[in-house]
């Protein structure tokens, strides 16, 4: 139907310039907080690079609700200033019959804002945390040459000489109550394998004393691991598995409730967009876009205060009083005129 297609081209005319400013500030905010973390851990350009896309379905969620209900408030705004709704009104199409022309985009722009937080927001900042964590071990663990009283783990650590990570004649002493044990290694190296730090010795010798023994061995090759344990042992497997673990045991019902509610917001606000996007140009102000502005911040306060004072009773709370607030606005100002 061209009705449609000029319905979606004139949104389109308005999303993208509005979703790419919004998605540029978001994203230098997200950057600001990324290149804080530098101050902690050491981060080239690539690793810079790979904590950025791992925000990027925040950065994307946080973006396009409200991106997208705005752009539909001044799409219709922009219709009725220029008496275009007018003339379409005329034609018999009334206010809900223009609503159910864009709501199957707002079904498909809620089950995307599903899919982004649900689905990919926990894996990418498990991902994000996993990363961040062994940056921070990598840091905690800059041993220097020459340098008595470093340890790795539970061992007393000395290096004559070190250059990009190879290490050179290494004395590495641990007293246990039964007995010691010094290494001698002619060369290592500090190993990063799936986010387990270790270090791999080469051409040395083993001495472990007990009593009145002692006891050497002599190796090629050989592996020490660090015994610190990590803050966060959790193994993301699925977020269906994840979702699933964290609401049996309470545990991040916030974030659970603040994302589902956010990625059906421009669902639920279909009257509002008719609300703010209807006005007579003759007799009203154009105020479409501070009305979006409050509605937003209306929502958004009213998740922070019901969800959690309501756990996931908010889940069915807030888009019902959402819904009759505003059909009951639309009731009493487009409804009337239109």
């Amino acid at each position: 139907m061209k009705l449609n297609k000029y319905l979606y081209s004139q949104l389109t005319q308005v999303f993208y310039p509005i979703f790419f400013a919004l998605f540029f500030i978001t994203s230098i905010i997200f950057l600001v907080k990324i290149a804080s973390l530098t101050s902690v851990i050491t981060l080239s350009f690539s690793e810079l690079f790979l904590l950025f896309s791992y925000n990027l379905p925040s950065i994307v969620f946080y973006t396009l609700p409200f991106t997208f209900f705005i752009s539909l408030v001044i799409t219709l705004s922009r219709l009725s200033s220029e008496y275009e709704l007018a003339v379409i009104t005329s034609f018999g199409l009334n206010p809900v019959k223009i609503l159910k022309i864009f709501l199957p985009i707002s079904f498909i722009f809620t089950l995307l804002l599903l899919v982004l937080s649900l689905g990919l927001m926990p894996k990418t900042k498990h991902l994000s945390k996993e990363f961040i964590n062994l940056k921070k071990k990598e840091a905690s663990f800059n041993i220097k040459a020459s340098e008595f009283g470093q340890k790795f783990g539970d061992w007393l650590i000395y290096i004559e000489e070190e250059k990009d990570n190879e290490f050179k004649n290494l004395k590495l002493f641990k007293n246990d109550k039964n007995s010691n044990q010094f290494i001698v290694s002619k060369t290592a190296q500090l190993i990063n394998k799936d986010g387990s730090l270790s270090f791999q010795l080469n051409n040395g010798k083993v001495f472990v004393t007990k009593e009145n023994e002692v006891t050497q061995i002599n190796f090629d090759s050989m592996y020490i691991n660090d015994s610190l344990d990590t803050k966060d042992n959790r193994v993301f497997t699925n977020t269906y598995e994840f979702w699933q673990k964290q609401l049996s045991n309470n545990r991040d019902i916030d974030d659970f409730n603040l994302f589902v509610l956010v990625s059906i917001f421009p669902l639920i606000s279909s009257f509002l967009i008719l609300s703010f996007g209807y006005f007579n140009p003759r007799y009203e102000k154009n105020k479409a876009v501070m009305k979006s502005i409050v509605a937003i911040i209306i929502y958004y306060t009213l998740i922070m205060i019901i969800k959690d004072k309501m756990a996931l009773h908010a889940l069915y709370v807030i888009p019902f009083i959402w819904l009759i607030g505003s059909y009951y606005l639309y009731s009493n100002t487009t409804k009337k005129e239109y």
